[in-house]
């Protein structure tokens, strides 16, 4: 039998406000356990939650890059159930009336095509806290910190069809909030991490079949392994002749495999009802639009504009445009190489990238700054250094030796214009390869690179390439 997936992602992305959303409690991570937890994070009777202003904001702003309603009048519930590091025995959330609904976000697949894909919902709620395994010997430790930390929950239509669907929106959403500069997106101190609903049914059949939730997802690569296990699981089960159950799972990265936590409740489990101390969340149009003028460029928006502005292909613009700190980067290389987009698009995702990427470094802490990969692409267009050499200048400027100019001098690489050089070097060589040359000038025409490479040889590399194959070709016809 033929199956189709069916995917929905809850991503849960944790705000970048200074204090928690219903008390003045920090958000600073890597607090010792239990010292940024204040009286109304741990429940305390008497206490009252104040609904932080800028987390209303940030949730606004998210809404209205997706396109999506904003609700003038949206109410915040109680969901209640009992897990230790939640001390009030309830999660403030909103159920029934969210802040932001109905929006889209446009993903690119595989094959170029791009698919829009339905955002239900984004509600605000409070993050509960952490349960320690670790080094307890038999037991857990419960750390409050996390408590009260301020999360937009965004909970897209049944859309995506694929583990690498999911993977291209949950991308495109973790960009989008790094955009807005509304959540950090790291996703190894939790602040960006999703929940997958996956269930799958025999194709052309409409209704949905039963969906088991993955918790907890925090990277990429595993929630497309984890989506990938879990299908083959239920397929497994119903061809086997059993059903799937409703429940929920926990993936296991170790043993790349999904296992089961409880059943999965329902909303009536949790006896949602309005939080009867915190009054309806009343926006209007005015503070709409106010935070509307603070909206940047958006990654689709500046993914067409480096097409049309710079010439770049869609591959590379979208790649330049993945991220807010990569694209300010791009930019500031091809300001400082008076225009050459394509060289400076072409440095920045191959050997900038490739050296970040080996050194664990993010870009904002490059030790070869957009001046100076602007400065070294200046010398390869005016013909100072060749795109070989370039490589050994980007090296040194990379290990502290300085600017291209200085390396360039320093070393000695600048590049051999001199046309009568050139051909004096060709002439050695002709000299010193009689038996190439004849086999050449009798027709083995593909020994013409193995002449370049040993001008190369005989220049050091620095013979410009462009006016050595416009010689060595004319030296080569003559007799």
């Amino acid at each position: 039998m033929q199956w189709e997936v069916v995917i929905g992602l809850e991503i849960h992305a944790q705000l970048s406000t200074k204090s928690k959303i219903f008390s003045g409690a920090a958000t600073a991570y890597g607090a010792l356990p239990n010292t940024q937890a204040c009286a109304v994070d741990l429940g305390l009777p008497g206490v009252l939650p104040v609904l932080n202003g800028e987390a209303v904001r940030m949730a606004v702003k998210f809404g209205l890059a997706t396109g999506a309603t904003i609700a003038r009048r949206s109410v915040f519930a109680r969901k209640n159930y009992f897990y230790p590091d939640l001390p009030k025995g309830y999660q403030i959330s909103q159920y029934e009336l969210p802040v932001v609904a109905q929006g889209t976000l446009q993903i690119e697949l595989d094959d170029g095509a791009t698919k829009t894909v339905g955002i239900t919902r984004a509600h605000l709620e409070e993050d509960a806290g952490k349960s320690l395994h670790e080094d307890f010997h038999g037991l857990t430790g419960i750390d409050l910190n996390r408590a009260g930390t301020p999360l937009l929950e965004i909970v897209s239509e049944p859309d995506l069809r694929s583990a690498k669907e999911a993977v291209a929106y949950m991308k495109k959403i973790h960009s989008l909030v790094r955009y807005l500069e509304i959540c950090d997106g790291n996703m190894q101190e939790g602040s960006f991490r999703c929940d997958a609903n996956v269930s799958v049914r025999p194709k052309g059949q409409e209704k949905f079949g039963t969906r088991a939730e993955i918790k907890n997802i925090n990277s990429f690569r595993f929630v497309e392994k984890a989506i990938n296990y879990e299908v083959e699981r239920q397929i497994e089960v119903i061809e086997g002749g059993g059903a799937v159950v409703q429940e929920t799972r926990l993936y296991d990265p170790d043993k790349n495999e999904t296992r089961s936590m409880r059943s999965k409740e329902e909303a009536m489990d949790y006896r949602y009802f309005p939080d009867p101390d915190l009054l309806p969340l009343d926006i209007d149009d005015a503070f709409i639009e106010t935070v509307r003028g603070t909206l940047p460029e958006l990654p689709d928006q500046k993914r067409e504009r480096f097409i049309y502005e710079y010439g770049l292909t869609p591959y590379e613009a979208s790649v330049l445009s993945a991220s807010r700190e990569l694209a300010d980067f791009f930019e500031a290389v091809e300001k400082a190489s008076d225009g050459e987009a394509k060289l400076a698009a072409n440095w920045v995702m191959g050997d900038l990238s490739g050296a970040l990427n080996k050194s664990g470094l993010d870009i904002i802490v490059s030790p070869v700054t957009p001046g100076m990969l602007g400065g070294m692409i200046k010398r390869i267009s005016d013909n100072t250094i060749s795109g070989k050499i370039a490589k050994e200048v980007f090296e040194a400027m990379w290990n502290g030796e300085g600017d291209a100019d200085a390396v360039i001098e320093k070393k000695g690489l600048k590049q051999v214009t001199d046309t009568g050089a050139i051909e004096q070097a060709i002439d050695a060589v002709m000299a010193a390869n009689p038996k190439q040359l004849e086999q050449y000038r009798s027709g083995q025409e593909k020994l013409f690179g193995y002449f370049v490479g040993q001008v190369m040889k005989a220049t050091q590399g620095k013979a410009n390439p462009a006016l050595l194959n416009e010689l060595l070709r004319t030296r080569l016809r003559s007799r």
